[in-house]
């Protein structure tokens, strides 16, 4: 008996005579295998497309075989999926078909069940092998994405506040306040490196448990405040804080919760009008929860652009000349942050012009 493996698949059987693969098909199952016996004037492409196969099994004539998987093969979430003939002896030039047809390999009727079985797991094996693979390549390089971009906000505040202090015309009581932000983004760009080297990238997101974390908005409002006051009077964008008198406590780790902010404002800096305004407000939401809310009268975002705002790699055209270097990971990012703390984060186009978004957390008792 082959060695039972301990990964279940998928296998798509195409034949004419059920009864040829019956057994085969009982032992999948046996197995615990999902199994589909499809004619081959059935539906193939449906079910296929449906669920895509770990692997195809067909039990055809050999040119049948070769017009079947060329089919499948259309189809973009199924251009790889490997596949085995079962076919009579056929002549070389057939054979040299069947793997020009991009099949893994044939074997010669009769076979028997367990052969079979065994060709077929061993082809199982190493398709879940290359799909653990290639998952573990799109998890580092989403790593990657998230590490460079958060890195990106606190080395723009340490190159803008260098350049402030290279110009001439720096004023003196000013300096102090630029050698604190290069500190403190130098610091919070360490602490998103430890954060990221001490966490396992899970489900390619490596954030990190939070699950008993509170903040403070207006402590956050203030440190946004202080970070990009400065930024935003150099871009020609005045900066108003609205709080309310008593602190509001959410359930979200401060770090994370700046992050969001800092994304919310980074957008501004990118995207608001010069002269304009930047407002961070923070009020009483629904059901108990607080809101965070960051709007601005810049040009807001276009109609057409708005289902795709919160989604990865979808940077919004028109903003200044260091959006080029916007990989439209931020708001994307920002909103998964917000909902894994059980918040939600939307945007609203706001009345006169400009663009609203709002953070709303649950309300937490943060420690005296």
């Amino acid at each position: 008996m082959p060695t039972r493996i301990s990964e279940t698949g998928r296998f798509l059987i195409l034949r004419d005579a059920p009864a040829d693969t019956a057994p085969v098909c009982a032992l999948l199952q046996a197995r615990g295998h999902q199994v589909w016996q499809v004619a081959p004037d059935g539906p193939v492409l449906d079910i296929a497309r449906t669920t895509p196969p770990d692997l195809v099994l067909l039990d055809l004539p050999l040119a049948a075989c070769v017009a079947q998987l060329d089919a499948l093969h259309t189809l973009p979430e199924l251009a790889q999926v490997p596949a085995i003939f079962l076919v009579d002896a056929p002549p070389q030039e057939q054979r040299l078909a069947a793997f020009d047809a991009g099949a893994l390999g044939y074997l010669v009727k009769p076979v028997h069940p367990e052969e079979l079985l065994a060709r077929m797991q061993v082809q199982l094996r190493l398709k879940l092998t290359r799909d653990r693979l290639e998952q573990v390549a799109r998890e580092r390089q989403q790593l990657v994405n998230l590490v460079a971009h958060d890195l990106k906000n606190p080395l723009t505040s340490v190159l803008f506040a260098c350049e402030m202090l290279a110009m001439p015309d720096c004023k003196p009581e000013r300096a102090p306040r630029y050698l604190q932000i290069i500190d403190d983004s130098a610091r919070e760009a360490l602490g998103y490196i430890r954060g990221y080297l001490g966490t396992q990238a899970l489900a390619g997101c490596p954030l990190p448990e939070t699950a008993r974390a509170c903040a403070q908005l207006g402590s956050v409002v203030r440190w946004l405040a202080a970070r990009y006051e400065l930024q935003l009077e150099a871009n020609g964008i005045q900066l108003q804080l609205h709080l309310p008198d008593a602190e509001a406590c959410v359930c979200i780790d401060e770090q994370r919760l700046r992050q969001v902010g800092e994304n919310l404002v980074g957008n501004a800096l990118k995207y608001a009008r010069s002269g304009g305004e930047l407002e961070l407000r923070v009020r009483a939401g629904a059901h108990g929860a607080w809101q965070l809310v960051v709007q601005d009268r810049g040009p807001g975002v276009p109609a057409s652009f708005q289902p795709r705002l919160f989604q990865p790699f979808q940077r919004l055209p028109g903003g200044e000349a260091d959006a080029g270097s916007s990989h439209g990971l931020g708001l994307a990012l920002a909103r998964q942050i917000v909902v894994a703390a059980g918040g939600r984060l939307w945007h609203e186009d706001r009345e006169g012009g400009g663009a609203r978004f709002t953070v709303e957390l649950p309300v937490a008792r943060c420690p005296v």
